[in-house]
């Protein structure tokens, strides 16, 4: 039976392999192959950790509001080879504490909304809790990117509680409506599905115009709601 620990380290060999010579890779895996498995797990205690943390925070605010604010929870894991490739760019070695220290979107957790508002709302009460640190706030919605992507990105540090000792993580959490997911994942497919080639000027503006659409929806679906909201608390 292949367990979790011989998948982590297959996918880790390989990608070593693809990087370094045959003997870098043997010490590589004799000196950081068991201090990088503990590390992964402690990144998927911390994805639990704060997926927990939302779904209890929708359970709670719907009890106020009677509806649900979060549509969607999505975790990930990155990947060794992504891990590795990731620190050759940033030019650091790589070391189990250089991953630690060097990426902060090792553990993902993406929360995908409703409406706008339920976006600030989950981050604002998220960073209320008196365990949760943000390292790092980029608002997308507010300021979009020149490609149209929009999403609230927090990197937070939140403390894991293992069976001898409190370890502090870091996670990164995206929020998002409905429709900029959509438009994210399409548009990755799109822009990656041949081998990196660059778009035509003709499809980024295509792109930028969907994304433009969704946004709108995204305004005009909110605008619904709260007029729905208010004819319902004046009993109409």
């Amino acid at each position: 039976m292949v367990t979790r620990e011989d998948q982590v380290l297959l996918s880790l060999e390989q990608a070593l392999s693809a990087r370094i010579s045959s003997e870098e890779v043997k010490r590589w895996l004799r000196d950081y192959a068991i201090p990088f498995h503990e590390l992964m797990a402690y990144y998927r205690c911390a994805m639990m950790k704060v997926e927990t943390k939302f779904r209890i925070l929708n359970e709670n605010i719907s009890l106020a509001s009677d509806s649900n604010h979060i549509e969607i929870i999505k975790t990930r894991l990155k990947s060794p080879m992504g891990i590795i490739d990731k620190m050759i760019r940033y030019g650091q070695p790589i070391t189990v504490n250089g991953i630690e220290e060097s990426l902060h979107d090792v553990a993902g957790v993406r929360v995908i909304c409703s409406f706008v508002s339920d976006i600030y709302l989950l981050a604002e009460a998220l960073l209320a809790q008196d365990d949760v640190k943000l390292i790092e706030r980029k608002d997308y919605i507010m300021n979009p990117k020149q490609s149209g992507y929009r999403s609230l990105h927090l990197i937070i540090e939140t403390p894991i509680y293992l069976q001898d000792k409190k370890k502090y993580m870091k996670v990164e959490v995206q929020l998002r409506t409905l429709a900029m997911d959509t438009w994210a994942s399409l548009e990755h497919k799109i822009r990656y599905k041949k081998s990196h080639e660059a778009l035509s000027e003709e499809a980024d503006r295509e792109l930028m115009e969907c994304a433009e659409i969704c946004a709108e929806l995204d305004m005009r679906m909110e605008r619904v709601m709260s007029s729905s909201s208010r004819m319902k608390e004046e009993g109409r």
